[in-house]
């Protein structure tokens, strides 16, 4: 019989590994001296079957995003648009694998690994983004108020790293609509009310609805190591945030507007329609899938643009306000946008709308900044009495804002603070409200 041991009386693992088979004595003897080494041994094999697993599983994405892509292209689904696209690369596959980011002693940020063989992914690993110091040189500039300096001097910095990532969230191609939520970090609670009220993940009447969160990275001063590895322990739960590397400030926000669109084109073109909002918003799935319903029976897909329009608006001069624009940077009236509460847009426009954002110098209010990009398409947004992104009254104290029959009828309405969304969520989805009904004179 073949010997377990080594030269020094003791068991040896490796010879143990490989002459297994002949020592069933000194094995019965190992195992029950050294049962710790028997669950690693285990929990080994395990964990070598799973990288196998994984291992199939790329190699079976990479197929199907092939095939996706020449799906997409033979279907023609985008209709008559699609010319517009030509030469311009726009079907592209998804991103091959996202790991989750393990939560552990390592308090670096991650980086998604991007593979060097995927023809269309996310391509911005490295931010090189110094300021534009021939901007300082400008009359205009020297006068301009010093809280816009730094918006002014990088603003050339359109598309950031990925932080966290997920681009399969559309790989099966079924996404009916995709619910995109603007969040920060530190709003916990608001996201977890939208994940079990409207923005929950399912299928209704055969329609898939996905979610993802739009992020951006703790600002300056804040305990930024502990937020982000509490953001991507909430992403290992849940997977649905996509995450860049900007400071989430207010004038960033159109920085997560033109961040998404590009994502959007790369992973999710696929996806028939988006609606976009905060999360701090009430939003009727039910009247927002029927609003989608008429729009498609009534063959008004392509250019679908509709929330709460705000038109003959003017730059705010009141340097006190959220929304201040000095004149220097903007001196004209805005052009009609909607209030970014929430909105519902197609995905054919979605497209469109990022080819033109390339060509269109960034503003610090992300509103305006869609509003000037539907107006390089010589569209305007279409104006929809069943989005209140200002509340059902602009009276916050108004009793008609917290009047469940309203929430009932509109679709979306701002604003309203965590338990207040899960509360009017659980009366307006109560089968047993009654509203009243009007009825012919």
């Amino acid at each position: 019989m073949m010997r377990c041991f080594n030269n020094r009386g003791t068991y040896s693992i490796a010879g143990f590994l490989i002459h297994y088979t002949f020592c069933p004595i000194a094995m019965d003897f190992f195992f029950r001296r050294k049962r710790a080494l028997k669950t690693l041994l285990s929990l080994s094999l395990v964990f070598a079957s799973l990288l196998m697993i994984q291992k199939f599983k790329l190699v079976d994405n990479s197929i199907k995003d092939d095939m996706e892509v020449k799906r997409l292209e033979d279907a023609g689904w985008c209709g008559p648009e699609c010319d517009f696209y030509k030469g311009k690369d726009l079907l592209k596959s998804s991103l091959g694998n996202y790991s989750p980011p393990v939560i552990g002693d390592d308090l670096v940020a991650p980086r998604v690994t991007v593979s060097n063989t995927t023809a269309s992914t996310w391509d911005v690993h490295v931010m090189n983004c110094s300021e534009d110091s021939a901007v300082r040189k400008n009359d205009w500039f020297r006068r301009l108020d010093t809280r816009f300096h730094q918006f002014v001097l990088h603003r050339h910095c359109r598309y950031f790293p990925m932080l966290i990532n997920h681009p399969d969230k559309c790989r099966n191609g079924d996404v009916h609509l995709l619910m995109v939520v603007k969040s920060v970090i530190e709003q916990h609670d608001r996201r977890e009310a939208v994940r079990n009220t409207w923005g929950r993940e399912q299928t209704i009447d055969g329609k898939r609805i996905k979610t993802l969160f739009l992020l951006g990275s703790p600002t300056n001063g804040k305990d930024t190591k502990n937020l982000q590895k509490l953001i991507e322990y909430e992403d290992m739960i849940y997977g649905d945030i996509l995450q860049w590397d900007f400071m989430d400030t207010f004038f960033n926000l159109t920085l997560k507007e033109v961040n998404f669109l590009k994502w959007f084109d790369i992973h999710c073109c696929s996806a028939k329609f988006i609606f976009k909002g905060d999360d701090d918003v009430f939003v009727n799935t039910n009247n927002l899938l029927e609003l989608i319903r008429f729009k498609t029976e009534d063959r008004k897909v392509l250019n679908v643009f509709v929330g709460d329009t705000i038109s003959k608006a003017i730059p705010i001069r009141n340097r006190q306000s959220k929304y201040y624009i000095p004149k220097e940077l903007f001196d004209r009236p805005y052009p009609p946008y909607v209030g970014g509460g929430g909105f519902l847009m197609s995905s054919q426009l979605a497209r469109r709308l990022f080819v033109v954002s390339e060509d269109l110098e960034l503003y610090p209010i992300d509103d305006v900044f869609l509003g000037m990009c539907l107006q390089k398409l010589h569209l305007a947004p279409e104006m929809h009495p069943g989005f209140r992104t200002f509340g059902i009254m602009k009276r916050r104290v108004s009793p008609m804002n917290s009047e469940p029959c309203f929430f009932k009828k509109l679709i979306v309405v701002h604003k309203l603070s965590p338990q207040e969304l899960l509360m009017m969520w659980s009366v307006v989805e109560n089968k047993e409200l009654v509203c009243a009904k009007r009825t012919a004179p």
